[in-house]
């Protein structure tokens, strides 16, 4: 390589509002600029003080920083709807003098409403010099898989023997009609954890959750279904893992430690929930396992020749 090229990697996160105060606008930022119902804006708002605030932007900074330390390259970070934005990172990889990046986004489920919308903030970038390798979806990465399953099973030695649910956030239905991979990667991300963790077919379940409130029907069976169809069953507790999120924020927090817990409690059943990967050593290793597949440079130092 030239003493001029550089190379980095760029990781791409929905974003989240470090202040209840900032929902608003992060929510427009969300739909593109088309309001809300003030109803269910303040819903939203409700949730932000339940859990007191989204630790999401900490933690995917600190998830860059030990794939950086793994791989001696810079990792920047850019958020879709947050600062720091997509945009920002692009600026600063620009001045930093960067030429090549492999982007990923940590979402590992591809679908056009997420992965698809990363994608084209990309787009936005005018430099010509600066070469994106895009992964497009790492749902089967092997320590991706490896990590879930020692959550899992950590998560269900302190409870038993006890039926799993494992969750992805919804789409509209609409989205998986058009031919989007989602529903299908988010099956089989559930399949390989189960089997990884050793579970027979009749011991888990999948649901997806955190349905929005408009644009249609949305995926499911939703997580309130399946932990009722689990009690009909005659069974007195769930555990959940959401293998569709890769960091506790809102969606963990709220929809499934105080929404989801307080349904069950209602219905007389117990719930747990798996402990998220955030800075956990094997998500460090998935990410550095797909960056090294995805460069023909030996990733080792950032001033390599």
């Amino acid at each position: 390589m030239t003493a001029h090229t550089k190379d980095a990697v760029l990781l791409l996160a929905h974003g989240t509002p470090a202040r209840v105060e900032d929902v608003p606008e992060f929510l427009l930022r969300v739909t593109g600029g088309r309001p809300l119902p003030p109803e269910a804006v303040q819903e939203v708002q409700h949730r932000y003080s339940a859990i007191g605030k989204s630790p999401l932007t900490e933690i995917t900074l600190k998830q860059a920083e030990l794939l950086a330390k793994a791989i001696g390259v810079p990792v920047y970070v850019g958020m879709r709807n947050w600062h720091p934005f997509i945009a920002q990172a692009l600026e600063q990889m620009q001045a930093d003098g960067i030429r090549n990046a492999v982007v990923i986004c940590l979402a590992p489920h591809n679908s056009r409403t997420s992965v698809g919308l990363y994608r084209k903030a990309l787009a936005a970038c005018s430099d010509p010099e600066l070469v994106f390798d895009f992964v497009e979806s790492w749902h089967d990465e092997p320590l991706l898989i490896q990590a879930f399953a020692e959550k899992l099973k950590s998560g269900l030695a302190s409870c038993g023997p006890t039926p799993i649910i494992f969750t992805a956030h919804s789409v509209p239905e609409r989205t998986v009609r058009d031919g989007d991979p989602y529903e299908s990667q988010a099956r089989e991300t559930a399949a390989l954890v189960a089997s990884a963790a050793g579970l027979e077919k009749n011991q888990w379940k999948f649901a997806f959750q955190s349905q929005g409130m408009s644009g249609g029907p949305w995926l499911g069976p939703t997580v309130e279904e399946t932990i009722l169809e689990l009690k009909r069953q005659g069974q007195a507790g769930v555990f959940i893992q959401p293998i569709g999120f890769l960091c506790d924020h809102v969606e963990v927090l709220y929809d499934i430690d105080i929404l989801f817990r307080q349904f069950a409690e209602k219905e007389g059943v117990c719930l747990w929930r798996a402990e998220s990967l955030n800075d956990s050593p094997l998500l460090t290793a998935a990410l550095e396992a797909i960056v090294r597949s995805r460069t023909a440079v030996a990733i080792g130092t950032s001033d390599r020749t």
